[in-house]
């Protein structure tokens, strides 16, 4: 029996690492972008692999960067980066039906740590329950991908010129304008919210009370209050029902 086990974790372990190849490559890239905001916010090169080697989320990384370089208090940057990451707590508990009631804690735990948006994706779609060596070998190079990127984003930052570090940071804003365009096309609702959320940004640092406020403060408050207002006015359909 244990060694039809250690057959099947080292099957999952492979197809894990193979599917987490398109995964690493396409990490690598905005990785590298995340790695110049890591350079402007004042980290060198262990300081950023370090960081996106713990922390696996590039919204959450993105604003903890910003934060940082303004100078943002703990509290601050650990609020925003919950909130920017609350959408993992649902995942998690998708991923939990998923799972077989005889993995270990310490499996669990593992898995949990490297739910992300791509990990998470693939390992849903597997069928059956998921073996958690299949999560091991997709993070196996997806992981150093995303860390490595990182650093070599901050060792870039250091040594090309102010213009080509100054184009290197838009990428960044193009990541992000791919996530959102794509749903505000397919929902109206979304494009409003999108551009709702803009304005207020814009409006925030000339409003008198709220211009005063720190950066990561505006932050909380716009994304609790834009997030809750979408929800009661646009229920989702299916909560209707």
């Amino acid at each position: 029996m244990e060694i039809v086990n250690k057959q099947t974790n080292k099957k999952a372990f492979k197809e894990g690492f193979r599917d987490g190849i398109p995964i690493g490559l396409g990490y690598f890239a905005v990785s590298f972008s995340l790695g110049i905001a890591a350079r402007n916010a004042g980290l060198n090169a262990l300081e950023g692999f370090i960081a996106s080697a713990l922390c696996n989320a590039s919204a959450g990384q993105y604003a903890g960067f910003a934060l940082i370089a303004a100078n943002a208090s703990y509290i601050e940057i650990a609020l925003v980066t919950l909130i920017a990451n609350a959408r993992y707590l649902l995942m998690s508990a998708a991923m939990s039906q998923r799972i077989s009631p005889k993995t270990g804690l310490l499996h669990r735990l593992i898995v949990g740590h490297y739910i992300t948006d791509e990990l998470f994706g693939i390992a849903i779609a597997k069928p059956g329950y998921l073996n958690p060596w299949y999560t091991y070998g997709a993070v196996a190079f997806a992981g150093p991908c995303w860390a490595t990127g990182t650093a070599l984003g901050i060792i870039a930052g250091n040594i090309l010129p102010l213009r080509v570090v100054s184009a290197l940071s838009v990428a960044l804003y193009g990541m992000f304008l791919a996530i959102i365009i794509p749903p505000a096309r397919q929902n109206k609702v979304i494009a409003f919210i999108v551009a709702l959320s803009f304005a207020c940004s814009f409006a925030a640092d000339y409003f008198p009370l709220i211009s005063q406020l720190s950066s990561g403060i505006k932050i909380i408050v716009l994304t609790v209050v834009l997030s809750t207002a979408a929800a009661l006015l646009f229920p989702h359909k299916e909560v209707e029902q």
